[in-house]
């Protein structure tokens, strides 16, 4: 049996305070909106009950938020995509954003089981004053518990039209890329953390957020495999490669952090599902 799931969540801002309405069909939820800096924002967290993809699975996710609204959206646990006998697991996020608003995306990480067809999109539209963070964490295979990602294949597709696009698939028997010093190098967990402005930032702002970034990554363990560029004056892009999950993904929160402070003069107060 195939999953066909669709999420629309939409944030405003009303009465000096950062409102979320959301509708679905299908095995997705939105949990109880969350205010723990305060009514401008707004946390939420993600819900897919069946807990994975798998072949013919697609989820499709459209995030909205105008007015100065500005909303937090993270995820319980790791997206997986299980095994397929042929058909393609999809996920497949639009987030656009109007009059000033802001928005957070933060999921925790996708899991790609061996053999599994998968992919991933993520697709942005900014107005002109409106700013996104967001990161995306990806796993190939679990070391952890020996069962490596040997077959099978995952597209990663992060696109701001017209400004930024990065699309890359990734094989799993191919040999040069998973274990070539010019590849993967044969790290399994591949992340990015990245600020995307609808108005080009300005030269001090952008060169203190990237100072910032350097200043994390130079007192880290996975400093020799992270880097942080502007790819244009709108986007700024943090890219590391971690053995396993956890220490990429503490990288991105402590950068996340710094970011936070420096672009929104707000204290990185982490979603309260991370610590459950």
């Amino acid at each position: 049996m195939t999953w066909h799931a669709q999420l629309q969540l939409d944030y405003r801002f009303e009465s000096d305070r950062t409102v979320a309405r959301h509708s679905h069909t299908g095995p997705l939820r939105i949990l109880q909106s969350l205010y723990p800096q305060g009514d401008a924002v707004c946390h939420n967290v993600l819900v897919h009950p069946p807990g994975g993809l798998v072949g013919g699975d697609t989820l499709a996710l459209n995030i909205s938020a105008s007015g100065s609204a500005h909303g937090l959206v993270t995820t319980p646990g790791a997206t997986r995509f299980y095994r397929s006998a042929g058909e393609i697991a999809l996920q497949r996020t639009h987030i656009q954003l109007r009059d000033q608003a802001r928005l957070e995306w933060l999921p925790l990480e996708a899991l790609c089981y061996n053999q599994c067809l998968a992919e991933n999109h993520l697709t942005l539209a900014l107005e002109p004053g409106c700013e996104f963070m967001g990161w995306d964490i990806t796993a190939l295979g679990l070391p952890h518990a020996n069962l490596p990602f040997e077959r099978g294949s995952f597209l990663q597709h992060i696109e701001v039209p017209g400004l930024w696009l990065e699309r890359g698939r990734i094989a799993a028997d191919d040999h040069l890329l998973m274990h070539s010093p010019v590849g993967l190098a044969g790290q399994r967990c591949l992340a990015s953390l990245f600020f995307v402005t609808g108005s080009k930032l300005d030269r001090q702002r952008r060169e203190c957020a990237l100072d910032l970034a350097r200043e994390v990554m130079d007192s880290h363990a996975l400093r020799d495999s992270a880097g942080v560029s502007c790819p244009n004056a709108q986007v700024m892009v943090l890219r590391v490669l971690a053995p396993v999950v956890e220490p990429a993904a503490e990288l991105l929160r402590r950068v996340w952090a710094v970011w936070r402070q420096h672009f929104w003069a707000l204290d990185a107060v982490p979603p309260r599902i991370w610590s459950t």
